[in-house]
């Protein structure tokens, strides 16, 4: 029964992958109610399919319908304002887009190259995985970002807090990802600069883009780069944020981190909250991050020579070890409230 439920709720995150890609969702959201024929012509899309999607958005209770009994081209279907928040893509906590519907895309893109590496223990890069995984891992923390983080700081690190408010302070994102860390620190603090680094240019591009549209491109720079380019000793406040149980060389990440700090700077590390211990069987969180793992982190984190291959299961004893051995003299987990994140503070 497990089994066939998991394939029932796995059918429907698919269905409603369906909803996500094709802009059905944002259209009710943004246009109300709507027929099938109606819904089709907005959206530009088959009529027949359109209806066949709206009857399963209903049935499943993600839609409701006006009269069930009206002919199947009459009956009215709409979003309620609830489901609205969870089925479209913002910076809203109950957004699930990113979390849920767009990495399922990903792997699908995926699935076959990971079936050979799981043969040869190659890795898996994340291009293979393509624009859905960008679009979903960039954004699964956007709210986290745009609404605790800046809060984080200023209640658990107020001497970082102090010197960001007053100007003084200068940001470094590294794995800096769709930017949306970046573009909220710049936000929260107006007299601050912030610096985003990563790899991945597609996502420099895209995170550039976002900062334009903010109005902070004056203030927020996105570059292609593993970790911070030439600014050594710059930066007072240095963020590795729900990247290091992915990067193939942990320690010289975290040494290059140390590395762009000024004196008294603090590199701040979020990342998979998990069991201290190996722990079997274990809760719904613990079950998402490993499942998180299997499908996609251990894989990506094992492409190249020499990769440390983490994973997203992460224990903190091990950030503590990658830490220490990366220079730094103190290594705190900061109190957070996050089911789904550890947050720590590292300084030389």
């Amino acid at each position: 029964m497990r089994m066939f439920l998991a394939m029932l709720a796995t059918q429907e995150l698919l269905a409603s992958y369906i909803g996500v890609r094709l802009g059905l969702y944002e259209d009710l959201a943004a246009h109300g109610r709507a027929t099938p024929p109606e819904l089709a012509t907005r959206t530009g899309l088959d009529p027949r399919y359109v209806r066949e999607w709206l009857e399963q958005q209903a049935v499943a209770g993600l839609l409701t319908v006006a009269d069930p009994g009206a002919g199947a081209d009459e009956r009215v279907y709409t979003l309620p304002e609830g489901h609205r928040e969870v089925l479209t893509s913002s910076d809203h906590p109950m957004s699930m887009v990113s979390l849920t519907v767009r990495p399922l895309g990903g792997v699908a893109q995926a699935l076959p190259e990971l079936l050979d590496a799981y043969r040869t223990g190659a890795g898996v890069a994340d291009s293979t995985f393509g624009h859905d995984w960008r679009e979903g891992h960039g954004g699964a923390n956007r709210s986290l970002f745009t609404h605790q983080l800046p809060g984080w700081i200023r209640t658990l690190l107020p001497d970082v807090h102090s010197k960001l408010t007053s100007g003084e302070g200068r940001v470094a994102d590294v794995g800096c990802g769709a930017g949306w860390a970046s573009l909220a620190l710049a936000g929260a603090y107006p007299e601050c600069r912030v610096d985003g680094f990563d790899t991945d240019g597609e996502s420099v591009g895209e995170a550039r883009l976002r900062a334009e549209d903010a109005g902070l491109a004056d203030r927020v720079t996105f570059t292609a780069h593993e970790a911070g380019g030439d600014g050594a000793g710059r930066y007072q406040l240095v963020c590795l944020l729900d990247v290091l149980h992915e990067v193939t060389h942990p320690v010289e990440v975290l040494a290059q981190c140390r590395s762009l700090l000024a004196d008294g700077g603090t590199v701040l590390v979020m990342d998979a909250r998990v069991a201290e211990k190996f722990t079997a069987p274990g809760d719904e969180i613990e079950r998402f991050q490993y499942a998180t793992s299997v499908l996609h982190c251990l894989p990506a984190a094992r492409v190249g020579e020499g990769a440390a291959g983490n994973g997203t299961v992460l224990r903190p004893e091990a950030v503590r070890d990658y830490a220490t051995a990366a220079g730094f003299g103190r290594v705190d987990e900061l109190p957070v409230r996050d089911r789904f994140h550890r947050l720590y503070r590292l300084t030389c």
